[in-house]
């Protein structure tokens, strides 16, 4: 996926309230849409750690991690967000090993219950749409939440 400079003049500020905020995305969606929210998971897989993510990370490169892809869905049909969350191996081995598991259930909804995780974050335009990447560390474990804010939701957020 190319990755493109960021220009904040670019987003619009609708949206740029959207990349900057900090707290549980699946909360922030539910609550927009009313109470409503899906997941459809579009992959699950083990990969090794790209370079860039693996220095943002402070892990070893060469690792495995565990990759889930899935589509983020408020009120509508087509899907407001394009998540993509990578576990290091590391992580899967301590208290993230629950990531592994969850299927159709959100991240943000384990993530942020009864805790503030620790998170750095970076903003992208990428191929698919802007884009926030957030560096958590969780119980010890660091790992990857990407979220890519899609069409429908820019349009969602511009008629409401």
């Amino acid at each position: 996926m190319q990755k493109k400079p960021l220009n904040k003049q670019e987003i619009s500020p609708e949206l740029k309230t959207w990349l900057y905020a900090s707290g549980s995305l699946t909360q922030q969606l539910t609550d927009l849409a009313g109470g409503q929210f899906k997941v459809q998971l579009i992959r699950e897989k083990f990969q090794r750690l790209n370079l860039i993510d693996a220095v943002w990370m402070k892990a070893p490169h060469h690792h495995t991690s565990w990759v889930r892809e899935s589509y983020l869905y408020g009120s509508g049909a087509e899907p407001w967000v394009k998540a993509k969350s990578i576990f290091p191996i590391q992580s899967l081995y301590k208290r993230a090993r629950i990531f592994k598991h969850i299927g159709r259930k959100p991240i943000g909804w384990f993530l942020f219950q009864r805790t503030t995780p620790d998170c750095e974050r970076r903003v992208l335009l990428l191929d698919d749409g802007w884009t926030r990447q957030s560096c958590y560390t969780w119980h010890g474990c660091k790992f990857i939440v990407q979220e890519t804010f899609l069409p429908a939701f820019e349009r969602y957020l511009q008629d409401h």
